[in-house]
């Protein structure tokens, strides 16, 4: 299988002759092999693994995103990725960086929730004046 690992601005990674990949989704692990059915899935923060024609496995802690495998090519699109052989220092990157990343993307959201609404009570009491 063709392989692409892409982030917002720049393709992470390209390999051509993948033979196993792993991946983590909001349901547990999601196993994908070259005669697999075509499938979408969201991906959680975790760590991806894929196998190379050549047996040597390669980690990547991935952000969340999304995973599309079409025929022999998989794609896939995720906020942040590392590579790395150490499987303890990227699980140490996934909770440090992107869970972190994404409980201050949830604070932002709240903080923009309350000035919307007191936006609109703002108008209301205009309107009603």
């Amino acid at each position: 299988m063709k392989l692409k690992i892409l982030l917002p601005f720049r393709v992470f990674l390209e390999e051509e002759d993948v033979t196993r990949l792993v991946v983590e989704t909001a349901h547990g692990s999601l196993g994908i092999w070259p005669n697999r059915l075509d499938c979408v899935a969201a991906l959680v923060p975790g760590i991806l693994s894929f196998t190379t024609d050549a047996d040597s496995e390669v980690l990547v802690a991935v952000d969340e995103g999304l995973i599309v495998k079409a025929a022999g090519e998989v794609m896939i699109s995720v906020r942040n990725a590392v590579s790395g052989a150490d499987l303890g220092k990227l699980q140490q990157v996934i909770r440090d960086e992107f869970l972190r990343f994404d409980e201050q993307e949830m604070g932002t959201k709240s903080v923009l929730a309350k000035m919307e609404s007191g936006f609109i009570r703002q108008l209301s009491e205009f309107h009603r004046e």
